[in-house]
């Protein structure tokens, strides 16, 4: 049986969780991305650090800051080697057609996801995520998920 020959030519948005489960060296989803030209948007790039902030500034986890700051320089060192996509104009342009066509899409929970959804869109790439039950709501997106 021929084997199956993997393009290393398609872009894939790595969204928060699958950015996470590679810093947790998830080796599935590090795996799937060695085979792919893999990027971050901004808005994953705001999660992390929202994320890392809300956990340093949290009262009852101050016992633990060392452990933390480390995780958040883990989180640095990673950012530096991979690219991070801007939210451009054409993504803006993208995302306000969405929400003005896909009323359904603008919840606020849905707010930063409909943001990676449009970068992606407005590029021609295809979103990764176990998130399927929002990102699946965006009509023309591509999705995978790397931990299946």
């Amino acid at each position: 049986m021929p084997q199956k020959t993997v393009s290393l030519s398609k872009k894939c948005i790595l969204d928060t969780d699958h950015v996470s489960l590679i810093l947790q060296n998830s080796p599935q989803v590090i795996a799937n991305a060695a085979k792919h030209e893999i990027s971050v948007t901004i808005v994953t790039v705001q999660e992390l650090f929202n994320g890392w902030v809300g956990r340093i500034n949290d009262p009852s986890l101050r016992h633990n800051l060392p452990a933390l700051y480390l995780k958040l320089g883990t989180t640095l060192e990673y950012l530096q080697t991979i690219e991070v996509l801007n939210f451009t104009l054409e993504a803006d342009i993208c995302l306000k057609k969405l929400l003005k066509d896909y009323p359904p899409l603008r919840k606020n929970r849905l707010e930063k996801d409909m943001r990676i959804a449009a970068i992606a869109l407005s590029i021609g790439a295809t979103v990764v995520t176990r998130n399927q039950r929002d990102f699946g709501q965006v009509p023309g997106l591509s999705i995978e998920d790397w931990t299946l």
